[in-house]
């Protein structure tokens, strides 16, 4: 036991060493995923106006504000950098089709937990420098939230979600890439999950004001809690029993995926065939 964790630590501070060498880089693409809300703060703008008869500050959409809106579009910004997996479902596919995975059969490493210890250095890494940028982004938009801090039980909700939305995102792309097995190329359904993930997980809009019966269908889907669940949390739009409800069912799909992923390895790598030196 005591020797496996040695080993993990020794994965994950390697990864963190490595993924600090582009510390410039993750600072100033910080700042860059901020600038697209630019342009949604004009569209939502003119939105407003024209609901509110030239006052934006009458118009209200399913319970959002102007400013509420802005707000949830900065939060959403926090919470996609938490579950974004950038290559890593095409990443497992690309070594399974390449021959590359068998170096974690021939190996005493597992796999799935070696990439998720990356992944974890990659956020770690990322948030410690890119903390400042956030910081300041959200000073200059502090204006946007009317509704104030949440308090410690909110917050700590919120927290609690965006740990669940890493884990979720990392477990349900490592599936995904691990279909490879059954598939020589996945980039088409790849394609179709980034398509439904961009919109169907409230990074282009909060999904309240989706109307039936399409709310309740996103509602049986996990995608919702990889940007709107948190944002939602921290904005108070998602209390009570219904916060409970909420965080038990994404802890559920994080333990769905889990296990898909497990399964989908161990069953891959019995029909994998690897040749060669």
């Amino acid at each position: 036991m005591i020797a496996r964790a040695l080993t993990w630590w020794t994965i994950l501070r390697i990864g963190l060493e490595e993924r600090l060498v582009y510390r410039g880089d993750f600072a100033l693409g910080t700042l860059m995923r901020f600038l697209p809300i630019i342009t949604q703060i004009f569209l939502w703008w003119a939105v407003f106006e024209s609901i509110g008869g030239g006052d934006r500050t009458e118009g209200s959409i399913v319970g959002y504000s102007f400013e509420n809106m802005v707000a949830y579009y900065l939060l959403t910004m926090v919470t996609r950098a938490f579950s974004s997996m950038p290559g890593l479902a095409s990443g497992i596919a690309g070594q399974i089709r390449n021959g590359e995975i068998k170096k974690y059969l021939i190996q005493p490493i597992d796999m799935i937990g070696f990439l998720l210890l990356n992944r974890v250095a990659h956020k770690l890494a990322y948030y410690s420098v890119a903390l400042l940028p956030f910081a300041l982004v959200f000073y200059l938009c502090r204006g946007f939230f009317v509704d104030g801090w949440p308090d410690a039980i909110t917050l700590a909700a919120c927290i609690a979600s965006l740990i669940m939305a890493f884990l979720l995102g990392f477990f349900l792309e490592a599936t995904l890439g691990l279909i490879g097995f059954w598939f020589l190329e996945v980039t088409s359904l790849l394609f179709i999950y980034m398509l439904l993930s961009f919109f169907l997980s409230g990074h282009m809009f909060p999904l309240d004001i989706l109307p039936e019966p399409w709310r309740g269908v996103v509602n049986l889907m996990p995608l919702k809690y990889l940007a709107f669940f948190p944002a939602a949390v921290f904005l108070g739009k998602v209390q009570g029993p219904e916060l409970v409800e909420g965080l038990i069912v994404q802890a559920a799909w994080v333990v769905f995926f889990i296990i898909a992923s497990r399964i989908a390895f161990h069953r891959g790598v019995k029909r994998y065939s690897g040749f060669g030196g």
